[in-house]
C-alpha cells in the first residue's frame, strides 16, 4: 500500500489542491494518513512532511473512500472550535473529491476498454473488407478477438447445409476437436448453440461443465446440461475446437453466427467459441454482446463469401457448358463442304448439350449417306451417347454399304452403354444413290422421316422398320428401298422437339405444319428451308412446353 503507484492513486491532484487551499487560507497544519495494519500509518500529505505519526494535539477524522480504504485527516493549529468546523467541512469536501476521482478512474477504464472493443470492431470490418481469403480472414479475426477479450483459446465453425455439419475454419490455441461436427450432435455445446441460435456462457469445474445460463438476446436460462460429453462427465466444454478438456474453473462463451437477409428471417450460419480467460474469471454479458456484434459482421461476410463462391461456380459451370456445347457442335459434320442448295442441317439443344444429332457422309460411287438420331434424354448423359453413336456411325458406314448392316453393327457397339444408362435412340439412316435412282434406308423407331416428291404429291412417310436402338437388345436391323429422283425428290428428317409443340393438343398437327412449310419452299435451297423450319413459332395461346432438342435435315441431291 506504500508504493508510489498506490500513493498517487490515493492522493489525486484535486485533493492536493484543496488541502493546499485550506492550509494557506485557514493557516492550519494539515496531514493525510493511510492506516496500516500492525504498523505506523503512512503519510500521504504533505509529501516529505515531518513526523512519523499524527501529533497528539491534532484533530483526527476518518475520510472514507469508495475504494474501501479509510484515510485519516489530521488538522492542527487555530482554536479547537474553528479547527472542528473546518475539519468537518474539509472532510466532506475530501469525501466528494474521492468519490469523483473514483468515478473518473472507473469511466476512464471503461472508456479504455470500450475503445479497444470499438477498435476491434473497426479492425474486423477492415479485415472482412480486404481481399484476404476467408480462411485467412477468419483466423486473423479470431486471433484479435482472443487477444482483446483475453481468451486463451477460440474457434470458429461454419455450417454447410448440404452436409448439415459444422466445419472448423479457424482456431486459436492448442487442443480441441478438429473434425466436422454434426449439427444434431446432442453432446456438443457448439451444435446446441447452432441449433438453438442463442449464446451460452458456461463454467467448467472438476468432473464436468457447469451451465451458467444461456444468454439469448440478453436473457434466457441454460435449459438442459451443456457439457458436450455428458455420459462420462469429462468436462469437454465444447469450445468449438470442441475443446478437449478445459481447466477447472474455465469460462466458456459460445455465440451463434447469424445472418439476416433483406426482408427475410435471420438464420444461423456458424458458431464462435471462446474458452478460458488469461486473467481468470468468467465471461460476462458485455463480453457476449461484443462477441455477438462481431459474429454479426462475420455472418454477413460468410454469406457474401458463399454468394461469391456460388457465382464463381455458376460462371465456371456456364463456361464449361459453353465449351461442351462448342465441342458437341464440332462433332457434327461441317456443312461447309456441302452445297447449301442441296444439303442443310441444324441442331439446337434444349440445354447447352443434348442428345439430337445428324450425320452426313460422302460414300463411294457418288452415293450420299444421311443419318438423324434422337437420344431419349437431355444434357450430358445424352450428349455422351450422341458422341459414341456418331463415332460408331462413322466407323461402320465407311466399312459396309448396307444401312441395315451399319445399324446392326452400331447396335452391338452401343449395347452395353445403352443398357447401363437405360437410354435408347430413335435412329434413321439412308443411303441415296442418284445414279441408280434409289434410296435405301433403315429406321429404328424414328417417326419423322419423309420423302417429298412432286409439288402435288402427298409426303411419303418412311416408317419405322425396327424398334429404337437399345429397346430390343442385340438384333438384326432391316432395310427398305424406295425410288429416288434427283432434282425432284426431297428427303425431310426432323426430331419431335421441332414439331411436337407447334400446335396445341396435337403432335400430328405440328408434324403437318412442318411438312406444309417444306412444301411451300420446296423450290428454295435446302439451307433456306431449314432456316424457315427453325423460324416457325409456337401457336399463339399455346402454353410453354418443356423444351426439347430440335434437329432438322433436308436433302435435295
Amino acid at each position: 500500500m506504500t508504493s508510489n503507484r498506490t500513493s498517487r492513486e490515493l492522493l489525486p491532484d484535486p485533493v492536493v489542491q484543496v488541502l493546499e487551499e485550506y492550509r494557506r487560507n485557514f493557516r492550519m497544519e494539515l496531514g493525510l494518513w493511510l492506516p496500516r495494519d500492525g504498523d505506523d500509518p503512512f503519510r500521504l500529505y504533505p509529501r516529505g512532511g515531518q513526523g512519523l505519526i499524527p501529533r497528539p494535539d491534532s484533530t483526527l477524522l476518518d475520510v472514507p473512500t469508495r475504494s474501501g480504504v479509510d484515510l485519516i485527516l489530521e488538522i492542527s493549529g487555530e482554536s479547537s472550535e474553528i479547527r472542528g468546523a473546518a475539519a468537518n467541512a474539509l472532510r466532506t469536501t475530501l469525501e466528494q473529491l474521492y468519490l469523483y476521482a473514483e468515478e473518473v478512474r472507473y469511466f476512464t477504464a471503461e472508456m479504455s476498454e470500450r475503445y479497444e472493443e470499438i477498435n476491434l470492431l473497426y479492425s474486423i470490418s477492415e479485415t472482412l473488407g480486404s481481399l484476404l481469403q476467408l480462411k485467412d480472414a477468419t483466423h486473423l479475426i479470431l486471433s484479435e478477438v482472443c487477444d482483446v477479450m483475453g481468451a486463451r483459446r477460440g474457434s470458429l465453425w461454419v455450417h454447410r447445409p448440404v452436409e448439415d455439419r459444422l466445419h472448423l475454419v479457424a482456431s486459436v490455441g492448442e487442443g480441441g476437436r478438429q473434425g466436422p461436427l454434426a449439427a444434431d450432435d446432442n453432446s456438443a455445446v457448439t451444435a446446441q448453440v447452432f441449433r438453438e441460435g442463442r449464446s451460452m456462457i458456461l463454467s467448467s469445474y472438476e468432473g464436468g461443465t457447469k451451465n451458467d445460463g444461456a444468454l439469448a438476446h440478453g436473457s434466457g436460462s441454460g435449459g438442459g446440461g451443456s457439457e458436450p460429453d455428458r455420459a462420462n462427465g469429462r468436462g469437454d466444454a465444447g469450445d468449438g475446437g470442441e475443446p478437449g478438456s478445459p481447466m477447472a474453473g474455465d469460462s466458456v462463451l459460445s455465440v451463434p453466427i447469424r445472418y439476416t437477409p433483406p426482408e427475410e428471417d435471420a438464420r444461423t450460419v456458424g458458431v464462435i467459441n471462446l474458452i478460458g480467460r488469461r486473467r481468470g474469471g468468467r465471461f460476462s454479458a458485455s463480453d457476449q454482446k461484443l462477441l455477438a456484434a462481431i459474429a454479426s459482421q462475420v455472418g454477413a461476410a460468410l454469406e457474401n463469401n458463399r454468394l461469391i463462391d456460388e457465382s464463381l461456380q455458376r460462371e465456371r459451370v456456364s463456361r464449361e457448358m459453353e465449351l461442351a456445347h462448342d465441342l458437341q457442335m464440332k462433332l457434327l459434320p461441317s456443312l461447309d463442304s456441302f452445297d447449301a442448295q442441296e444439303v442443310a442441317a441444324r441442331v439446337r439443344p434444349a440445354d447447352s448439350v443434348g442428345g439430337d444429332f445428324y450425320h452426313l457422309l460422302r460414300l463411294p460411287g457418288g452415293r450420299f449417306g444421311v443419318m438423324i438420331g434422337d437420344v431419349s434424354s437431355h444434357g450430358f448423359p445424352a450428349a455422351l451417347i450422341m458422341a459414341l453413336t456418331l463415332s460408331a456411325a462413322t466407323i461402320y458406314a465407311s466399312e459396309v454399304s448396307s444401312p441395315a448392316r451399319v445399324m446392326t453393327e452400331m447396335g452391338r457397339a452401343l449395347r452395353d452403354e445403352l443398357e447401363s444408362t437405360e437410354m435408347y435412340i430413335t435412329l434413321f439412316y439412308a443411303v441415296v444413290d442418284p445414279t441408280r435412282g434409289e434410296l435405301v434406308y433403315a429406321n429404328a423407331g424414328h417417326p419423322h422421316a419423309f420423302l417429298m416428291r412432286g409439288k402435288e404429291d402427298t409426303p411419303e412417310r418412311l416408317p419405322a422398320i425396327n424398334p429404337p436402338m437399345g429397346i430390343a437388345g442385340d438384333m438384326e436391323y432391316e432395310e427398305r428401298i424406295v425410288p429416288w429422283a434427283s432434282g425432284r425428290d426431297l428427303l425431310v428428317l426432323f426430331t419431335d422437339g421441332l414439331s411436337d409443340d407447334l400446335v396445341a393438343g396435337s403432335r400430328r398437327a405440328g408434324e403437318y405444319r412442318i411438312l406444309e412449310e417444306v412444301a411451300g419452299l420446296r423450290d428454295r435451297g435446302a439451307k433456306e428451308i431449314v432456316d424457315a423450319l427453325f423460324d416457325l413459332v409456337v401457336e399463339e395461346g399455346r402454353p410453354e412446353a418443356t423444351p426439347d432438342d430440335r434437329t432438322a435435315v433436308v436433302l435435295k441431291v
